[in-house]
């Protein structure tokens, strides 16, 4: 008796969650003319009068995920790629090959190519409509190129790219360069993301001089009411150590080194590249690993007069704390 209950309810079960994933696809059993179901848990297309199979192996095109809110929902969605700041068009256009090829690699012919070389053509044209789209086209690129050459990662690249759109909609190109101005949000988005690079690194990949660098950003950290930190001497200090291939106590004793000048105060008005270098030179010394002030010096893109000035103001600043 318990045996037929329990497969009653089970059958019970199974009707239920048949009912459930239902979906009506207009289809009419050629046997009864009743009403054809889709069994989604089975793949297949029966009338719910006779039970006649009309279709199987039917394709689940539903997600093979299952999301139980929204927000879930849109983080598992894969329908096409995110979109970004980093793009013109933030990613939303459609991008034509280059290569005169279909999709299994064959080339195609004269007549198919004088065809896609149109549609390019066109392409290009409606994704670049008008003046402020081909600025902001042009700078896009200036700050993916420098990104690039600067090792900066895709966030600041996001930032960049955001703090550029904020100064073209508010009207402050006019009058400066679109290099300058996207190299002075490049060097702005490295700061606020605390992974900084010094004017002269940011000038060497820049198309535009060390001073209009400096003058625009100046600008647009003014105009724009940007929350720009003073750079921290110690985030270079990371960077400069796995360059000159020193071991973690020595950038450990930089750091250390740069944290007791800034309680003496001995930091104020001087260069954070400056400091952070002679802090790594400092620290190689006392830790006994080999460098000199030449190799630091290339490193940091700093005079080796800076880092022996420098270098003695941080161990006097140390054996002053000794004693």
């Amino acid at each position: 008796m318990s045996e037929r209950r329990t497969t009653r309810s089970r059958r019970r079960d199974q009707e239920t969650t048949t009912e459930e994933n239902e979906q009506d696809d207009g289809l009419v059993c050629p046997e009864c003319s009743g009403q054809v179901i889709t069994d989604e848990a089975h793949g297949e297309s029966v009338c719910a009068d006779c039970g006649l199979v009309v279709e199987e192996d039917d394709i689940d095109r539903g997600p093979e995920w299952r999301a139980f809110d929204a927000q879930e929902k849109d983080e598992k969605s894969r329908v096409g790629a995110p979109t970004t700041n980093t793009m013109h068009d933030k990613g939303l256009s459609t991008n034509i090959d280059w290569r005169d090829q279909d999709a299994y690699g064959r080339s195609l012919d004269s007549r198919q190519r004088q065809k896609m070389r149109r549609l390019r053509k066109w392409n290009e044209r409606f994704r670049t409509r008008d003046s402020k789209e081909r600025n902001l086209k042009q700078a896009l690129g200036e700050i993916d190129r420098m990104a690039s050459a600067l090792g900066l990662p895709e966030n600041v690249r996001e930032t960049a790219s955001v703090i550029y759109r904020r100064a073209l909609d508010e009207d402050l190109l006019p009058g400066r360069s679109i290099e300058g101005v996207s190299t002075a949000c490049t060097y702005a988005a490295a700061r606020m993301a605390d992974v900084p690079r010094s004017l002269d690194e940011i000038s060497e990949v820049s198309r535009v001089g060390k001073d209009e660098v400096a003058r625009t950003y100046r600008y647009v950290v003014r105009e724009l009411k940007l929350e720009v930190k003073p750079a921290d001497p110690e985030s270079y200090v990371p960077r400069f150590a796995s360059d000159l291939e020193l071991s973690d106590e020595t950038e450990l004793r930089a750091k250390e080194l740069l944290t007791n000048a800034k309680e003496k105060g001995i930091h104020s008005g001087k260069s954070p590249v400056g400091l952070a270098a002679a802090a790594v030179y400092a620290a190689a010394l006392l830790t006994n690993e080999k460098t000199t002030q030449a190799a630091v010096s290339e490193v940091a893109d700093i005079s080796e007069v800076t880092i022996r000035n420098r270098y003695h103001e941080l161990l006097e600043a140390e054996s002053g704390l000794a004693a």
